[in-house]
C-alpha cells in the first residue's frame, strides 16, 4: 500500500476521534461547566444516544460524577454512612467502596458532594462535614478532618453541599463561621495551611471557584450574605460585595476579565460586579435584575453570554456585561446544564427527567434532539449531566448511565 495513502488514512481517522478529556472535578475541568471536546454528535437520533451501560449500587444521594483515567467517582448513601464509590468507565463494574464517611441522610436525604480527583488521590464531603482523602486506586483512607469539629465550621439547613477544591498544593473549602469562612489544607496531609480570618460568613451551599486576576491567585465564593475573593496564598480578603440572597444559595459563581456574576432563586436573581486591582481591590456593582434567577442547575458563561435556567422565564440566555435578556424558551423545564462541542446538555431535574441537547448560540433556543430518562427515581434528578471522553454520564439515585456521544 502506498505509504502517502496510508498516512493520508490514518491522520483521517484520528481526526474523526473525539478529542477526549476526562472531569475531574466539579463542572469539569475548569469547575465552568465546559468541556473541550469535539467530534460529538451534533443532532441526537430518535430515542437519545445509544445508552452503552447501566450502573447500580452506589447508593442514595444528589452527587454528580467525576471521570479520571478510565474511573468514574460519585458518592451515595448506604444503610451504615455515606461513602464514595469508584466506577470502571469502561463497563460500569464497580471498583471499590470506600469506608464510610459519616452518617446518612440530612434534609433531603443523600450525598450532595461530587468527588474532587487529583492524581492518585480523591477528595470527599459528606453531607454532615466529613472530609475524607482517599487514594483512587484502592479507595484506603489517607487522612480525614470534620469541618466543624476542626475548624468551627457550621452548616445550613440543607447540610453541607461543596464540592472541594485542589489547588496546587492545597485542598480548599468553605466550613463557614466565625473562624474563618474559607479553609485551605496540604493536600497530601491535611494539614492546615491557612483559615480565612477575615472573610467569615456562614456556609451556604456554592463550590469554590480559583481566578488569577489583578496579579493574584485568588478564591472567589458566595454565601448568602456576599461574594468574596481572597488570597489563595494566605486566606487574606481581598475583595468583598455585599449581595444578599434568599433560603439557599447554590449556584457557582462566574469570573470574567473583572467581572464577577452570581445569581440565586426565591426570587433574587442576578448581579454583577466590576472587580478593580490597585493598592487595595474595589468592587461596583453593575447591574441586579431577574433576567437569570438559577435555583441550582447552575449557569455556564459562552461567548460573553450566560445561559442557565431562569426560575421566572425558563432556559435563558443573558448578555453578561449588560445583563440584559438575549432569548429564553421553556425547553425541558427546570433543570441543570453542560456543555461539549457547540452545543449544551440540558437536563430536567422533574417528571420523566427529559435530557435535551441545543445549540450553543445567542441566536435562539434550537433542539437537536432530547429524550426522557429511563430508570427513572421518584426524587428529582439534581445531578449536573457529566461529559467526558465521548460519553454523557447520568446520575439519577442509585442508577449511574453512560451514553455514547461520539461523532460516527
Amino acid at each position: 500500500m502506498n505509504t502517502r495513502f496510508c498516512i493520508t488514512l490514518l491522520t483521517a481517522i484520528f481526526t474523526l476521534q473525539v478529542a477526549a478529556e476526562d472531569w475531574t472535578t466539579w463542572r469539569g475541568p475548569n469547575r465552568d461547566g465546559l468541556s473541550a471536546e469535539k467530534g460529538l454528535l451534533k443532532q441526537w437520533p430518535v430515542g437519545g444516544p445509544r445508552l452503552v451501560w447501566k450502573s447500580t449500587g452506589i447508593g442514595v444521594g444528589f452527587s454528580s460524577v467525576s471521570v479520571s483515567e478510565g474511573r468514574i467517582f460519585t458518592m451515595g448513601d448506604g444503610a451504615d454512612g455515606s461513602a464514595v464509590h469508584a466506577i470502571n468507565a469502561k463497563d460500569g463494574a464497580t471498583l471499590w467502596k470506600s469506608v464510610e464517611l459519616g452518617k446518612p441522610g440530612g434534609n433531603y436525604a443523600g450525598t450532595r458532594c461530587t468527588p474532587t480527583v487529583d492524581g492518585n488521590l480523591v477528595y470527599a464531603l459528606g453531607q454532615f462535614g466529613d472530609f475524607v482523602c482517599l487514594q483512587a486506586k484502592d479507595g484506603k483512607e489517607v487522612w480525614r478532618k470534620n469541618l466543624m469539629k476542626d475548624f468551627g465550621g457550621r452548616y445550613s439547613g440543607w447540610n453541607y453541599t461543596e464540592s472541594p477544591l485542589v489547588d496546587g498544593d492545597k485542598v480548599v473549602f468553605t466550613p463557614g463561621g466565625n473562624k474563618g469562612a474559607i479553609v485551605a489544607l496540604n493536600k497530601k496531609t491535611g494539614d492546615l495551611i491557612w483559615q480565612s480570618k477575615e472573610f467569615t460568613d456562614g456556609a451556604h451551599y456554592s463550590s469554590l471557584i480559583a481566578v488569577d486576576f489583578g496579579g493574584k491567585r485568588q478564591y472567589v465564593q458566595l454565601t448568602a450574605q456576599s461574594v468574596a475573593g481572597v488570597n489563595a496564598v494566605n486566606g487574606d480578603l481581598l475583595w468583598r460585595a455585599e449581595r444578599r440572597g434568599q433560603t439557599a444559595v447554590i449556584t457557582t459563581p462566574i469570573f470574567d476579565k473583572g467581572i464577577v456574576y452570581v445569581t440565586s432563586g426565591y426570587g433574587v436573581g442576578c448581579n454583577a460586579f466590576k472587580v478593580t486591582p490597585g493598592s487595595t481591590f474595589t468592587t461596583e456593582e453593575i447591574y441586579a435584575n431577574k433576567t437569570m434567577a438559577n435555583h441550582h442547575g447552575g449557569v455556564i458563561l459562552k461567548d460573553g453570554n450566560v445561559y442557565g435556567f431562569s426560575d421566572s422565564k425558563g432556559w435563558t440566555c443573558q448578555n453578561l456585561k449588560t445583563g440584559e435578556l438575549v432569548w429564553n424558551n421553556s425547553g425541558v423545564g427546570k433543570g441543570s446544564i453542560a456543555y461539549a462541542d457547540g452545543h449544551f446538555v440540558i437536563r430536567s431535574e422533574g417528571g420523566k427527567g427529559t435530557i435535551a441537547l441545543i445549540e450553543a448560540t445567542p441566536t435562539a433556543y434550537v433542539e437537536k434532539g432530547r429524550f426522557d430518562q429511563p430508570d427513572r427515581s421518584r426524587a428529582n434528578s439534581w445531578p449536573h449531566p457529566v461529559i467526558a471522553n465521548g460519553h454523557l454520564y447520568i446520575r439519577d439515585q442509585d442508577v449511574l448511565l453512560c451514553y455514547d456521544i461520539k461523532a460516527k
